[in-house]
Formats: structure tokens, sequence, C-alpha cells
């Protein structure tokens, strides 16, 4: 009896170990791409300041390098300007002027904030990282109203050049 005692034991203390280890492998890897600024965040829901929570089923995401930032996302709300004949969302542009600083998390994570210079709708882009790779993106824009979503980090696939 005491032998089967000290084996689960030993086992729910081993499983708490790799836990734990795979939690640290895991944040360690979130603070490798946010500091080599080489990483893309994946939309999986769109929250508009009016309107209900859409779930988005295509591949919706920012990818940020030390370069450039290319934002692929939709648009849902209010416009107050629009230009004419405009068939592309306002959300879906490709920046190589912009303004980028990561700062520490209050409890942990990263809060990280992009202003695109040249790109007049867009005013800034919050996001809100955590340890584990979970994040929130808040849109401000010029003019139309701010849009938020809800995603994860992942590292920035590189294209092989042939």
């Amino acid at each position: 009896m005491l032998l089967l005692l000290g084996a689960c034991m030993s086992t729910s203390i081993f499983a708490q170990d790799t836990k734990a280890d795979k939690k640290a492998e895991k944040t360690a890897k979130i603070k490798s791409l946010i500091d080599s600024r080489n990483y893309v965040f994946v939309a999986q829901n769109a929250y508009p300041m009016s309107g209900r929570m859409r779930n988005l089923t295509s591949d919706y995401n920012v990818a940020v390098s030390t370069d450039s930032v290319v934002s692929y996302l939709p648009f849902f709300g209010r416009a107050y300007t629009a230009d004419y004949g405009a068939s592309r969302s306002p959300l879906d542009f490709k920046t190589k002027s912009f303004d980028y600083t990561a700062d520490p998390g209050k409890k942990d994570g990263w809060s990280i904030t992009i202003k695109p210079k040249d790109h007049k709708s867009v005013q800034s882009m919050n996001l809100t990282v955590s340890s584990e790779g979970y994040a929130s993106l808040q849109v401000t824009s010029n003019d139309r109203s701010a849009i938020s979503f809800n995603g994860y980090i992942t590292e920035r696939k590189v294209k092989k050049k042939k």
C-alpha cells in the first residue's frame, strides 16, 4: 500500500515539473519572438464597438518584422468618412514606416504599440500579449470606430526563395 502511494506521489510531482517546464519553455519562446520583433498575431475573434462579437474563420493576422508591418484584418463598425469606391478593409495594409514600442506588462507579458506613419486611417494598434502567447489587439482609427481582436502570437513563417 505504501509503495503504491509513493508511486502515485512521484508521478504527480513529475507531472507538475513537466507542466512547469513546458510553461517556462513557452514563455521563453514568446519572449524571444517579442524581443526579435518577428512574429504574427493571428486573430480569432473581432469585437466591434457596436454590435456583436464575431468569430473569424479566415486567416486574419498582423505580421510584424523589424522593417515592416503587414495587416490583414477585417473591419466591422461605423465609418465616419470613407474613400470613394474602396473595396478593401481599412485594416488591410502594409507599412515600412512605423513607430514600435514594447514594454513589460503589469502582471506578465507585454504591451506593444504600433503607430503607422504612412497609413492615414489607422492611428494606433495596441497589442497586449500574455506570457503564454494569448493576445488582444485594439485598433484605433482616425475615421472609423475602434475595433478589438482576440487571438494568439506565433512565429513568422519565412517564405523560402527558389
